[in-house]
């Protein structure tokens, strides 16, 4: 199959970017989006020219890592996966497929395709651990935990930290993600010490960051490739408004 790439070149964040087309000619619709990204950018280096940049690692959809927006869709058209478990296979021989960064405030675009997360990194520096010893693995299987409870933190570890719950939000809101890792540790007793202090803590630090408000349209939780659901924002934003309280009532008392 042959198609034609619409790219976002973009030499770095000071720079102004542009649309670039590139022919991808003779695809193996089996392979792999990220595989024809490949096949392009060796095409370019033949000519002499620079390849296209674009993030990727595990290539196996945990890393989250190849975040890219493909046909205005985070992760491309298909449901519950990242980019890199797209296929040539869900286009059509002759499409024009444009491709480009995730597009916010608290992303800066690195280079082409490439946005910068760190703000991710941020936020879980901010609250996203447990910092009480948990011990080892007799010690944690030792702590009951109801399974409900396990179910809903384990659905919660999912999220791989992609990026697609900010880039389909019209906000730019980080909520979907926060909510999950907070919730991933509020819902364990192993959590709980320290959970208004990182409610309050990831909230804050993504404020900082630039991301916007979550006005719940769940475009989050649609485009997520690990499929998140939105209900852990509405359980995270009770623990904030409990947190918030407290802390208030706490101030108030000194």
């Amino acid at each position: 199959m042959n198609v034609t790439l619409r790219v976002w070149r973009q030499k770095n964040a000071e720079t102004e970017g542009r649309f670039e087309e590139y022919e991808a000619k003779d695809l193996n619709p089996n392979m792999s989006f990220l595989e024809m990204m490949d096949v392009v950018n060796e095409d370019l280096t033949d000519k002499g020219e620079e390849p296209i940049a674009f993030a990727h690692d595990c290539r196996e959809g945990i890393c989250g890592t190849c975040s890219c927006m493909i046909d205005g869709k985070p992760h491309g058209p298909e449901h519950g996966v990242a980019t890199c478990q797209t296929y040539m296979r869900s286009f059509n021989d002759g499409d024009k497929i444009t491709v480009e960064p995730f597009r916010a405030k608290a992303f800066p675009i690195v280079k082409d395709l490439v946005s910068d997360r760190a703000a991710f990194d941020e936020i879980m520096q901010a609250g996203g651990f447990v910092s009480i010893r948990t011990g080892a693995a007799p010690d944690a299987n030792s702590i009951p935990v109801p399974k409900e409870a396990a179910d809903l933190a384990m659905d919660a570890a999912a999220c791989i930290g992609c990026g697609a719950c900010v880039a389909a939000c019209k906000n730019a809101s980080a909520m979907l993600f926060v909510s999950a890792k907070a919730g991933q540790l509020n819902t364990l007793p192993q959590g709980q010490p320290e959970k208004d202090k990182r409610v309050l803590n990831m909230v804050a630090t993504m404020d900082e960051a630039g991301f916007g408000n979550c006005t719940n349209q769940y475009e989050c939780s649609a485009a997520c490739p690990k499929l998140i659901s939105e209900e852990f924002i509405a359980k995270f934003n009770r623990d904030f408004t409990a947190a918030s309280v407290r802390s208030w009532f706490a101030a108030k008392a000194l």
